[in-house]
């Protein structure tokens, strides 16, 4: 039963229906005997037309059952529909009018989730018919509210000869039919669907209990609830684009041969239910063409709308049409966004691109995002983003103007190089607040927070800039370094740098080309490519002394050095970082000698020489704070601290450890901070405080996964695995273990995955597993050992390998068992 607002439905005692009456069982109730007619709703494009034909003596008729059916793959909406009913429910507990606006980009499907709403609203019994009428928003000429009015007149039923002339009696004449049918326990449901603007649809609005849906690709505020309607998701996509296709044909196979394809081809149509359904009717017309071949059409033409018209329906139409509804000044701004390289844009980079202040043109962006041809970014405020659809069309555009001629040519590359200069100056000034202090910072950014901020929000439309021109390339691989090693984006570390090498070969500029080599051997060493890493840092040497630049072959030298140490070539990375420490002082530069006696320590750990090794870091640390580098200083602290472990002094080592950690905590560098929380576990593991171990082990961990940092993610769920041993968890112990062989193998880190697995097979035997486990552990601990080159660690583990197979060899196997005599085993 419905509530004090449902729809009541009363009967006549007399034998004829009265007009408009809801007829039991009808959803619409209309009683059409007699009457011929047609036409009673919005018909054509710009003029409406509402035409009614009775015969004589007939009740004029009404037109109240006008919604049509979704289209066949109607899916993917239900938090859209529930919020729709929501708003039309007659028992919801907000008394304000049922009105829900639905807006969204074109061919996202707004009708069709207007009529599903309409049907189910129906099935609930909550409306006893539906008046539906085309704004025809978007065509050239729109329809007028005045011209609404009498089509939904005509619908309610009015003679022609009793509809007043356009204006305010029109409108009155409608609320009045609206009272007169609520007073009759009716509730009609008004759908307007395609408006363009408000002035289409306020008149339209319904009186009392009546509810009523709008579709616009507009946000029409003022009207009632608004609802945005988004792209299809991935999934809901593809089931759209089977079952169009099975609507078509029954037996078409093609979306359960190849889901992938599928997916793919969802993907190109970027979601949107209109290209998915246009799609779906080019397949139907070529039955034979793999969907794998229909999505590399799309991504392969010159333009993907071009793919995107099926003869009666054209995505590029529909965005036409949306753009002609701009003023001049929209209009260009959104031809212009198509310059920005990356996938979004701020504010102010909108702004020099459009040349104009920032008030102004995010009026325009907002006008735009209003009409749905932008949207405002769901993370971050001041920022916007295009559909990948939309994006292609306003290339289209951009290149449409260029075309004209060379003025407008110039104006579109002066508007690019504008944006360009503006990405690498603030990526420079940024870049200052994360290098060691040694200059006055430019006030372009307050501090190393806004900085870190900004170059996240702009990451990648910076690497997309450095795609764009030689030297582009060549000035963001240098602003981007610091960056990028500190928030761990390795691979776009390696790409800059690369992009940046071959910007000095087109510009045949030798004089940079040294260093960005040396740039290069930096970012393979952070990204693990050592021996790749060597050549760019040796080449980088060469050249350097060649042109007799000591200061930047001192740095070349220093990173050498920690590339050979990776490769456990410690004699060599020992020279290197003693020749880059002399270099550096030659050269006054104080920071570059603390960096050199930093990494000199951490060879001289690895030579096991830890005397030399706490002098020489306890000097790189003392150093780093008469220069004020926190950073440095913590990564000092970090290491003097392992050196300390190995030297048995923990609580010595405890303090070091904390106190990398707690300046790394405050330099915001997640990186640092997860390696000192993992050294710190390591130095408890060593205290037998496996409680204390596992949390930092565990911290780390999460602090590696934040900062994408797999290596030592790895690196600390081996470090799990012992601590859990240590507390006798051994199951857990194990897969941790487990998870760390399989990290560091897929690094290729021969050397920590012939570690990881001796520290499983120690567990594997910790836990009583058959010996055969604990063999083939040791065995592949042998066997990364050696591909690591470490020839002493794999004769270690292949020793372990083979006591395993000898103590396996001397059990007796089961069937050298002797039999038990039943008596003698009952005894």
């Amino acid at each position: 039963m419905g509530g004090k607002n449902s729809a009541k439905r009363k009967g006549k005692k007399s034998g004829k229906p009265q007009q408009g009456q809801a007829r039991s069982g009808s959803s619409a109730g209309n009683d059409f005997r007699g009457a011929g007619f047609a036409g009673s709703q919005v018909l054509g494009h710009g003029t409406m037309t509402a035409n009614t034909y009775v015969q004589q003596y007939a009740p004029v008729p009404t037109a109240l059952d006008a919604l049509p059916q979704p289209p066949v793959g109607f899916t993917g909406r239900e938090e859209d529909l529930t919020y729709i009913l929501d708003v039309l429910d007659p028992d919801r507990s907000d008394q304000g009018p049922a009105v829900a606006v639905l807006s969204g980009g074109g061919g996202v499907g707004k009708t069709t989730l207007a009529y599903a709403a309409g049907h189910a609203a129906q099935r609930s019994g909550w409306f006893t018919g539906v008046l539906l009428v085309d704004l025809h928003g978007y065509d050239p000429q729109p329809a007028q509210a005045e011209e609404a009015l009498e089509a939904l007149l005509r619908s309610l039923g009015v003679p022609h000869e009793h509809l007043p002339p356009p204006g305010a009696g029109r409108e009155a004449l409608y609320r009045s039919q609206l009272n007169a049918r609520q007073e009759k326990g009716e509730r009609l449901l008004v759908v307007a669907d395609n408006a363009s603007a408000i002035a289409q649809v306020q008149p339209l609005v319904p009186p009392g209990h009546h509810g009523m849906l709008v579709t616009s690709r507009h946000r029409l505020t003022g009207l009632g609830r608004m609802r945005t309607v988004n792209r299809l998701q991935p999934e809901d996509a593809v089931a759209l684009l089977e079952a169009a296709l099975k609507n078509n044909d029954p037996d078409d196979p093609r979306v359960g041969e190849d889901p992938a394809a599928a997916e793919r081809l969802a993907s190109a149509c970027g979601y949107l239910p209109l290209a998915l359904q246009i799609t779906a009717a080019l397949l139907a017309q070529d039955p034979g063409q793999p969907l794998s071949e229909r999505a590399d059409a799309l991504g392969g033409t010159e333009s993907v709308l071009d793919g995107l018209d099926d003869g009666d329906r054209s995505l590029r139409t529909m965005f036409d049409q949306s753009l002609e509804r701009l003023t001049p000044q929209e209009q260009d701004l959104f031809r212009l966004l198509a310059l920005n390289p990356g996938p979004n844009i701020s504010t102010p980079a909108a702004a020099v691109l459009a040349d104009q202040p920032q008030p102004a043109t995010e009026r325009l962006l907002a006008r735009l995002a209003a009409s749905h041809l932008i949207e405002r970014t769901p993370t971050v405020r001041g920022r916007w983003q295009m559909h990948d659809l939309l994006r292609a069309y306003a290339h289209e555009q951009a290149t449409a103007v260029m075309d004209r001629g060379r003025a407008p040519r110039r104006r579109y590359d002066q508007a690019r190089d504008r944006l360009i200069h503006h990405y690498i100056q603030h990526a420079q000034a940024a870049s200052t607040h994360l290098d060691p202090p040694r200059s006055p910072v430019p006030a372009r950014f307050t501090d190393r927070d806004q900085a870190l901020e900004w170059f996240d929000a702009e990451r990648e439309n910076l690497i997309a800039t450095a795609h764009t021109t030689p030297q582009a390339a060549l000035h963001l691989s240098s602003a981007l370094g610091s960056y990028l090693k500190w928030r761990r984006h390795l691979q776009d570390h390696v790409v800059v740098n690369a992009l940046a090498l071959d910007a000095c070969t087109k510009l045949n500029d030798t004089r940079n080309k040294a260093t960005v080599w040396n740039n290069l051997g930096g970012a393979l060493l952070e990204f693990r490519r050592f021996e790749d890493a060597v050549h760019a840092l040796e080449t980088a040497r060469d050249l350097h002394q060649q042109t007799g630049n000591t200061q930047r072959e001192a740095t070349a030298w220093n990173n050498l050095g920690g590339a050979l140490q990776e490769l456990r070539r410690f004699d060599d990375a020992l020279h290197a970082l003693e020749t880059a420490r002399d270099l550096y002082q030659q050269n006054g530069d104080t920071n570059g000698v603390a960096d050199a006696w930093n990494n000199l320590g951490t060879a001289l750990q690895d030579l096991r020489r830890f005397d030399d090794a706490l002098h020489a870091l306890e000097t790189a640390r003392d150093l780093h704070q008469q220069t004020g580098n926190t950073h440095g200083e913590a990564t000092a602290w970090n290491n003097l601290g392992n050196t300390y472990q190995e030297l048995r002094r923990f609580d010595d080592a405890l303090h070091a450890l904390e106190t990398a950690r707690d300046l790394h905590q405050q330099n915001g560098n997640a990186h640092g901070e997860a390696t000192a929380w993992n050294n710190l576990g390591n130095t408890y593991q060593e205290l037998r405080r496996f409680d204390d171990a596992l949390h930092a082990h565990q911290t780390a961990r999460c602090l590696d996964q934040k900062t994408g940092d797999t290596n030592g993610e790895a690196i600390a769920w081996n470090n799990i695995g012992t601590a859990y041993r240590g507390l006798g968890r051994v199951d857990e112990a194990v897969v941790a273990g487990k998870q760390a062989v399989a990290m560091l193998a897929a690094e290729r880190d021969w050397f920590l995955t012939g570690e990881a697995w001796g520290e499983l097979a120690t567990t594997l035997t910790a836990a009583g597993v058959d010996t055969a486990q604990v063999h083939d552990a040791w065995e592949q601990s042998a066997q990364a050992y050696t591909e690591a080159g470490a020839d002493e660690e794999a004769a270690a583990s292949q020793e372990h390998a083979n006591s395993t197979e000898t103590v396996e060899a001397q059990l007796p196997a089961v069937t050298d068992l002797p039999e038990k005599d039943a008596a003698s085993e009952s005894g």
